[in-house]
């Protein structure tokens, strides 16, 4: 397994980590994503720590806590072999105290997930979505409190806006509080707006890139083709209504690449789809989830090798889309492309 910092933190992760929204299996989506119970979540991290995969991601949101207290019962006995990393500030009930990054509302979520978790302190926090109800300042004087207080290790948002991510960086260094080193994002072949602004920001700033739904929400997986029919195993008929949108005749386009570059190379297609995020700058680690030990164990594949840069090119050609303003002129007007050269 290779490691790398998280941002611009001295915390080494490893390369791909596991997400744990597949435990617990709890309502309309987290009930299609997976319902691993204790023992087989017990296996699912017996087999990641065996392949160096120490970091594992949940959130209080996954099955309504039941994510978190199975990660926690699964990790039980060994807490200083692995790193823990969960998100808050999504609703959790219907009540006003029920959502947001309050202070009232992440101090009373940090201690739930630390029972949940059976832990006294969390590798990582992450806001799951930017609050725009609560002040940037008394969030992360919260998160400076927490800090302090030895319940939080690094801090770090998922899903936010480049504005909103460099405000609370801004701050943060205003007033001398802990930064955040790590964006939770959504990148993949299919989805690649992290490029246009979040990437840029992030290799300025030095924010690691954790990528989430790296199979394009389970359709990289080889199995969805032009001319067929949607698998009857696919979760997509229960989940595609939650994620991103896609554009079917981009997606066949980019698995018809994917599956000759696995021809090529002996891999699968989900190992090549992974193996490309990981090529790519600021990314400091890909969550992998897995419903089963088959799936995990075909994940893992993705490390250990690399892909050739013509097969790198033929991705990015097939997967490319012109952003859109004030990004595209960067990319297809000579001077501003002389200006403002792209990451990748």
């Amino acid at each position: 397994m290779e490691y790398r910092n998280l941002g611009a933190s001295g915390l080494r992760v490893p390369v791909l980590s596991f997400g744990t929204g597949t435990f617990g299996g709890q309502g309309p989506l987290f009930s299609a994503w997976g319902r691993s119970g204790a023992d087989e979540a017990r296996r699912l991290v017996d087999i990641c720590l065996e392949a160096g995969v120490n970091l594992f991601d949940s959130a209080d949101v996954y099955s309504n806590g039941a994510s978190e207290e199975i990660l926690g019962a699964a990790i039980r006995g060994r807490r200083d072999k692995v790193l823990i990393s969960t998100k808050m500030s999504l609703p959790m009930g219907d009540g006003p105290l029920d959502a947001g990054s309050s202070r009232y509302r992440l101090v009373a979520s940090v201690e739930a997930a630390l029972r949940r978790l059976g832990t006294d302190y969390l590798d990582l926090l992450q806001l799951h979505a930017f609050d725009a109800f609560t002040p940037i300042e008394e969030v992360l004087s919260t998160l400076d409190t927490l800090v302090r207080a030895g319940k939080l290790r690094y801090v770090g948002v998922s899903n936010f806006a480049g504005w909103q991510l460099m405000k609370s960086l801004s701050i943060a260094d205003r007033h001398g509080w802990p930064r955040h080193v790590a964006h939770q994002v959504y990148y993949s072949l299919l989805g690649r707006d992290y490029e246009w602004e979040l990437m840029p920001l992030a290799r300025d700033q030095g924010v690691g890139a954790l990528v989430w739904s790296p199979l394009g929400w389970g359709r990289l997986t080889g199995k969805i083709r032009c001319g067929k029919p949607l698998p009857a195993s696919s979760r997509l008929h229960a989940t595609a209504q939650f994620g991103p949108p896609v554009d079917d005749e981009r997606l066949y386009a980019i698995v018809d690449v994917l599956e000759t570059i696995a021809a090529e190379t002996g891999r699968t297609v989900p190992q090549i789809a992974i193996a490309w995020l990981l090529s790519r700058p600021t990314v400091s680690s890909v969550i992998i989830g897995a419903r089963d030990e088959a799936q995990l164990r075909d994940n893992l594949g993705a490390v250990g090798w690399s892909l050739s840069a013509a097969q790198i090119a033929r991705l990015d050609e097939v997967s490319a889309v012109m952003p859109p303003y004030p990004y595209y002129p960067y990319r297809i007007q000579e001077g501003f492309a002389r200006l403002n050269p792209p990451l990748v």
